[in-house]
């Protein structure tokens, strides 16, 4: 099954939008389900206030399981290049939805939705599978 279907599909059983998200990459980085879950929990529901869209935090974890080096000691790091990473994903991100705010998204305040749930998930998943075919 495709990851963009899977993570419709864990959004429709009830699992965040950082959780539909981050869920399907678990086995290409060697991290078991159900810690993923639990890690990216918090993140749904805009961090539980609207705020940054879950599927926007999901894509800075993938990214980081991806690029990090895992360094937990001196020496070269590799979070700049994480930054970086996930500035590029983000700015995708809002070139496809105009903005990376929940809220915003729902047309809470404006009325306007400008993006479905299920639609910013299958714009993050689109948007990591490109990019890490390009690193």
């Amino acid at each position: 099954m495709d990851k963009k279907k899977q993570a419709i599909d864990f959004h429709h059983m009830g699992y965040n939008c950082a959780q539909s998200v981050v869920i399907p990459f678990c086995d290409d980085f060697g991290i078991d389900k159900e810690t993923a879950f639990k890690l990216s929990e918090a993140f749904g529901f805009g961090m539980g206030t609207y705020g940054t869209c879950g599927t926007v935090s999901a894509m800075a974890i993938v990214l980081g399981m991806k690029n990090s080096n895992g360094n937990l000691g001196e020496g070269e790091r590799s979070k700049g290049q994480t930054y970086k990473l996930i500035k590029e994903a983000t700015k995708r991100f809002l070139e496809k939805n105009s903005s990376i705010i929940c809220k915003d998204i729902k047309g809470m305040e404006t009325g306007k939705i400008l993006r479905s749930c299920d639609g910013c998930i299958e714009d993050a998943i689109d948007i990591l599978e490109e990019m890490l075919a390009e690193l």
